[in-house]
C-alpha cells in the first residue's frame, strides 16, 4: 500500500527519483535540504518507493491531534528541540538491536536558512557503528532520490566535506532556505 501511495505522491508532484537507495541494512538517511513543509511528503514518498519503511525524526508540534496520529503511523519520532537529551542515544540502541533500519534525519532541523546543521546524524552513525546514506529533494530539476553511503569517522569535517560535495548543486523545495552542511564542532576544531 505504502508503494502506491508514494508512486500517487510522486506523480502529483511530478517529481523523478533518481539514485540508488542505501544497501546497509541499517543507516542514517540525511535527508536535505530541508526547505519547505513539501520535502517530508516527498521524502516519505521516495523512500517508500523504495520499499524503505523508516523511522524519522520530527519536531513535537507535529505530534498533536490528527497529524500526531498520521505522524506516528508513518514511522515518526517526536523530538522536543528545546530538550533533546538522550535522543541520539536512544536511536542509536534503536540501531543497534535492529528496531529501526533506516533513520531519516533532517540535519537541518528546521525550513528556514541556518548557520548550521545539526549533529545529531553523526552522532547516532558513530554511536551504532552503521553507515550515513544521503538523500535529496530538488525543487528546480524536481528530482529526489539517494546518494552515496559511508561510515563516519572521527575526522568530521572530512566526513563533512562528502555532504558538502554530494548537497553542492541540490536546492530543495525552495531553494533561499537551504543551509550549507557545516556543524558547529568543525568550527570548534578549528
Amino acid at each position: 500500500m505504502r508503494k502506491i501511495i508514494a508512486r500517487i505522491i510522486l506523480l502529483v508532484a511530478r517529481y523523478r527519483v533518481v539514485g540508488t537507495p542505501p544497501q546497509a541494512k541499517v543507516c542514517v538517511l540525511v535527508a536535505a535540504p530541508h526547505t519547505s513543509n513539501w520535502d517530508f511528503p516527498l521524502m516519505l514518498a521516495i523512500a517508500w518507493s523504495h520499499g524503505l519503511n523508516p523511522v524519522w525524526l520530527g519536531k513535537k508540534e507535529m505530534f498533536k491531534g490528527p497529524m500526531g496520529v498520521l505522524s506516528r503511523a508513518t514511522g515518526g519520532i517526536s523530538v522536543d528541540r528545546d530538550n533533546p537529551g538522550g535522543l541520539v542515544e536512544q536511536l542509536a540502541q534503536r540501531a543497534r538491536s535492529g528496531s529501526a533500519s533506516v533513520i531519516v534525519v533532517p540535519p537541518e532541523g528546521t525550513r528556514s536558512k541556518g548557520e548550521y546543521w545539526k549533529s545529531g546524524f553523526h552522532r547516532i552513525a558513530v554511536s551504532a557503528g552503521i553507515p550515513i546514506a544521503l538523500s535529496f529533494v530538488d525543487g528546480p530539476t524536481r528530482t529526489g532520490g539517494f546518494g552515496p553511503e559511508f561510515m563516519p569517522t572521527s575526522d568530521i569535517s572530512a566526513d563533512m566535506d562528502i555532504l558538502r560535495t554530494f548537497y553542492a548543486d541540490k536546492q530543495g523545495v525552495t531553494p533561499g532556505n537551504a543551509t550549507t552542511p557545516r556543524l558547529r564542532e568543525e568550527d570548534a576544531g578549528a
